[in-house]
């Protein structure tokens, strides 16, 4: 991950972090089951926008790296990880 991209994600987590452990005190406190609900799609919203910002750290940082570089097998590795990555968010 690149230097100027990981305190962004590190902060971003912990912060989903926080909203998680506030879920759990809603659960525990018997809270309006919508409550919970809305702050469990803020969290899967959140994790979104994390995911987003790996990926696009990712293919600008290692797969455009590969693609730009002399190594066939790591060109083709790196697309065949994509691939199946992007093939698992599918699922």
């Amino acid at each position: 991950m690149q230097t100027e991209t990981k305190p962004k994600v590190i902060n971003r987590l912990n912060r989903i972090e926080g909203q998680v452990r506030g879920i759990v005190r809603m659960v525990e406190d018997d809270r309006y089951c919508v409550d919970a609900l809305t702050q469990l799609q803020a969290v899967r919203a959140a994790l979104n926008r994390v995911e987003s910002e790996v990926l696009k750290d990712h293919l600008d940082h290692c797969v455009m790296g590969a693609m730009t570089g002399d190594d066939l097998a790591d060109r083709k590795a790196k697309a065949s990880e994509l691939i199946e990555l992007l093939g698992r968010s599918t699922r």
